[in-house]
């Protein structure tokens, strides 16, 4: 005699199947979801503290507001750590570069939640050299495009 399935269980195995390939799609964010990738723009900012992490990267930083007011803001980087290894941006050569007190200009995308919260499309020194473009090496949105024109605030 065959042991048969019956259609239920085998309806709802497939059905299990299917909202757990959706829940685990969906886990992944991309930045111009979350940021508004269209509108960058730059500013000068320290660095309070950068955390080598996963997913993302993230820097907290403060600027001066057109009001002269010290806003501290927080952000993450496009890419992730595998992306910046590759591209030689190992934790000691971050921490180092990106170390409390260091002065910086940032090109960012705010996010569209809102907020003092942003996402870094590239970081240059204080002589104005790129010193890391996200973008570039990967992991994220905007992955090989140009920085593009970024408005100053």
């Amino acid at each position: 005699m065959l042991n048969r399935m019956s259609p239920r269980p085998a309806f709802l195995f497939a059905a299990f199947g299917c909202v757990a390939l959706v829940t685990s799609l969906s886990a992944h964010h991309g930045s111009a979801i979350s940021y508004d990738m269209e509108h960058l723009w730059k500013t000068k900012a320290t660095v309070v503290e950068f955390k080598y992490a996963n997913p993302h990267p993230w820097l907290v930083f403060d600027r001066t507001n057109d009001k002269g007011e010290t806003e501290r803001w927080t952000a993450e980087l496009i890419t992730n750590p595998t992306f910046l290894l590759r591209a030689g941006w190992t934790k000691t050569r971050s921490d180092a570069a990106l170390k409390p007190g260091t002065v910086v200009e940032l090109t960012l995308a705010t996010s569209r939640a809102g907020g003092l919260n942003a996402c870094v499309r590239d970081i240059r020194n204080e002589k104005g050299e790129l010193i890391l473009d996200t973008g570039r090496i990967g992991g994220g949105d905007g992955a090989g495009q140009p920085a593009g024109e970024a408005t100053p605030r």
